[in-house]
């Protein structure tokens, strides 16, 4: 696909995408962005399946949104959106390495998988199998606020260079569609912990973030390294997970390393 060709849009074409990016500018919460993508966004660029994954600064993944008009059997939903194996993670982790953005893959009948591009052939069979056929993909570079990737499964007819212009056009408007949305989110969700995160718990969980063990937490802050992991303990239970990945992950989402820790005093 070649992004440098000329695409003439239709009057229609034109109408469409105006009308989609009109509506994409008041969209502030979850319900407004489900809207505006089965109206506007359907009318542009139609599909079955919408998958939007938000993506931390080392590409982990820290939030996945699946969006459909209809019931979606469980199965194929899980395959789509599983957080460590899904699908749509894994053309984002592809696409990222090896492949240029926005990607199209076509696996209807009749489709050459010597056509696909990108190294997405590969993936072909898994379309099929999954009665989705074809998907146009499209993310953000990587950004300090983490990137987003957003997958369109099951358009009606194959994709065209045409139709990952249209999605180019439309990425900006995702992108700040999404990041305003889990921001939001996690703000209320930050609101639903059983107290704030302490000022020194904010601090080792930063010098946690920057790969310190809690020995060398300890030398940096003044205090032993088992009143770290006493912290740590503490700091798991508030924020409801297992281990110090999730640790981390759980305080990116609620954007808990906005703002650097304020240095506490030292001990003696």
């Amino acid at each position: 696909m070649s992004m440098e060709q000329l695409v003439i849009l239709s009057k229609l074409e034109q109408e469409y995408l105006l009308h989609a990016i009109e509506g994409a500018l008041p969209v502030q919460d979850a319900r407004q962005f489900f809207l505006w993508t089965q109206g506007p966004l359907q009318a542009l660029l139609p599909h079955q399946v919408m998958v939007c994954l938000q993506l931390g600064t080392q590409d982990e993944l820290q939030h996945v949104e699946c969006l459909h008009s209809t019931v979606l059997d469980a199965d194929l939903l899980g395959r789509l959106v599983d957080r460590e194996d899904g699908l749509a993670l894994r053309l984002a982790h592809h696409c990222r390495q090896v492949a240029r953005l926005p990607a199209l893959l076509d696996a209807g009948p009749g489709a050459d998988p010597l056509k696909a591009g990108q190294g997405l052939a590969a993936f072909q069979g898994e379309l099929r199998e999954l009665g989705l056929e074809n998907m146009l993909m499209h993310g953000s570079e990587r950004l300090p606020g983490g990137s987003t990737f957003f997958v369109l499964f099951g358009l009606p007819h194959r994709p065209r260079p045409r139709h990952a212009y249209f999605f180019e056009l439309l990425l900006p408007h995702l992108h700040m569609s999404l990041q305003r949305i889990n921001r939001q989110q996690a703000q209320a969700r930050a609101g639903t912990l059983a107290r704030p995160v302490s000022a020194r718990e904010a601090e080792i969980l930063h010098w946690v973030r920057e790969g310190k063990s809690n020995e060398e937490i300890g030398l940096i802050l003044g205090i032993s390294g088992l009143t770290v992991k006493n912290h740590l303990q503490r700091l798991y239970r508030l924020l409801g997970v297992s281990n110090r990945a999730q640790a981390i992950a759980r305080g990116m989402a609620l954007h808990l390393f906005d703002r650097p820790p304020q240095p506490l005093a030292r001990a003696a």
